[in-house]
């Protein structure tokens, strides 16, 4: 497993895999790490209050999420599942934005195209064909291997440890190999999928399944967030280059539950939580700076009442989040308008019409409505 920095903090070196970072860069890194837990946290608070719908968190995957996000170049693409906060942190979403998905205000709360991050996807592992063909597409379009490195192009694909047995995983990893498409397929494995141990996902090593294929497989330690970024960098560079796709085992652990609505004292102990607890990737990397006198008290210092600040901003702005109209989840089903579309709008606004038009004290969905020249 590759690995930088010891749970202790300490440096170490491998011989495949480094990273020379400024002081300016590693206390940037700490910033990332310590904020995006900070919104995590706030998120998580949020929807105990009942201002969100659900919240999916990543406390102890935040070295793997900052570490694979600071290694993408502007021009690169992402395509994240539903729980990589810190990757859009990287590039550059307001958190707000992914709060209006789970407050259930918005179907996307930021431009992809502007940010190269795609929109966040429930669907286990659907994200992954997407993101290999965004990278074919890239291929096809001259922005591989030209060594410009302002127009080289690289594909990140985002996945659990579950979705690797969703046979869209297989198939997503089979046609990047097949026609060496520029793509990273990230891993996070954090050991459990929902209630279910990595065990039953795989008698192997997960990074281990890239070599049916013919893929490089590499695992990284994903609470070291120096290796994260070095792993990744790597690959991605190797994408760009024309060398074909990579796939990175992050092991890491979910510290928290899958999601709010999930109860994790049911099937995994304390003991085994401590444990992990005790790799913490925020922890680690802190005692790191403060042993090369990096962390000073006035950074420290500015640096919670920033987190205070962005927690301020979270919790005013998804109060103020307007509602959505109701009509308005027909205007994005198509590009074009279509006819179908276009008489569901027409009903739905009849529906909601009959309610204004209900007798005091009347029950609208008794009323009939006349729609479309019938009435139903």
């Amino acid at each position: 497993m590759v690995q930088l920095l010891t749970p202790a903090g300490e440096r170490v070196e491998h011989p495949d895999y480094d990273v020379a970072l400024e002081p300016e860069e590693l206390l940037g890194l700490y910033r990332d790490l310590v904020l995006v837990r900070r919104v995590d946290t706030e998120a998580n608070a949020l929807q105990r209050q009942g201002e969100l719908g659900l919240w999916a968190g990543l406390l102890g995957q935040e070295a793997a999420q900052v570490g694979s996000g600071r290694a993408l170049r502007p021009q690169d693409h992402a395509f994240p599942t539903y729980r990589e906060h810190g990757v859009a942190w990287c590039r550059g979403v307001d958190p707000l934005g992914i709060l209006e998905i789970f407050r259930g205000t918005s179907h996307g709360g930021w431009d992809p195209v502007a940010h190269r991050l795609h929109p966040y996807t429930l669907v286990i592992a659907a994200q992954l064909l997407p993101a290999v063909g965004c990278a074919m597409g890239v291929q096809r379009d001259g922005a591989v291997g030209t060594g410009d490195p302002g127009r080289d192009t690289a594909v990140i694909g985002y996945l659990g440890d579950g979705a690797t047995s969703q046979g869209e995983a297989s198939e997503a990893l089979q046609w990047a190999a097949v026609f060496n498409a520029p793509v990273v397929i990230f891993c996070q494995n954090n050991q459990w999928a929902i209630s279910e141990p990595v065990s039953v996902q795989a008698r192997v090593p997960l990074h281990r399944r890239a070599d049916g294929v013919g893929v490089p497989g590499v695992l990284v330690d994903g609470n070291d967030v120096l290796a994260c970024l070095a792993v990744t960098r790597a690959a991605l560079d190797r994408a760009r280059s024309g060398g074909g796709p990579t796939f990175v085992e992050a092991y890491t652990y979910r510290m928290g539950a899958h999601t709010t609505s999930d109860d994790p004292t049911r099937y995994r102990s304390a003991a085994e939580v401590d444990v992990w607890r005790a790799k913490d990737p925020i922890d680690r990397f802190r005692r790191y700076l403060e042993s090369e006198g990096l962390l000073d008290e006035d950074f420290t210092t500015a640096l919670e009442a920033e987190a205070e600040q962005l927690a301020e901003h979270l919790r005013a702005g998804v109060r103020e989040l307007p509602e959505p109209a109701p009509l308005a989840m027909f205007d994005h089903a198509y590009a074009e308008p279509h006819e179908q579309v276009e008489e569901e709008r027409e009903e739905f606004a009849a529906y909601l019409a009959s309610f204004d038009a209900a007798p005091s004290g009347g029950d609208p969905h008794q009323q009939p409505a006349t729609v479309a020249g019938r009435t139903r």
